[in-house]
């Protein structure tokens, strides 16, 4: 039969010490996550290899409400618009206009 011993105080202090040295793991920025989806095409962070550059752009928000309230679906980015929240859409715009690329004002 194991023998189990109990961890002794001192034992248990460096435990405690030690992860409370660790830096701690902060959560992605708003939007971040529900950004995540336009890098399937506009690459990480919106300034990849993949269509329109739309790191850093200004008026994605804009943009993106507009394909959102189209009265007729032109494309796969009205269907991308309409899945999330007005307030889902600035928290994307937000985290993508804040990315270096070079989207710009195009």
């Amino acid at each position: 039969m194991p023998i189990f011993h109990r961890p002794s105080l001192a034992c248990l202090s460096i435990a405690l010490l030690a992860a409370a040295s660790q830096p701690a793991l902060s959560a992605p920025a708003a939007g971040q996550l529900l950004a995540s989806q336009c890098a399937q095409c506009h690459g990480t962070n919106g300034a990849g290899p993949g269509f329109d550059s739309i790191a850093g752009k200004d008026d994605l928000y804009h943009e993106l409400l507009e394909m959102k309230y189209r009265s007729h679906i032109e494309g796969i980015m009205d269907r991308q618009a309409r899945g999330y929240t007005d307030y889902q859409l600035r928290l994307i715009s937000d985290y993508l206009s804040a990315q270096s690329g070079g989207g710009g004002d195009d």
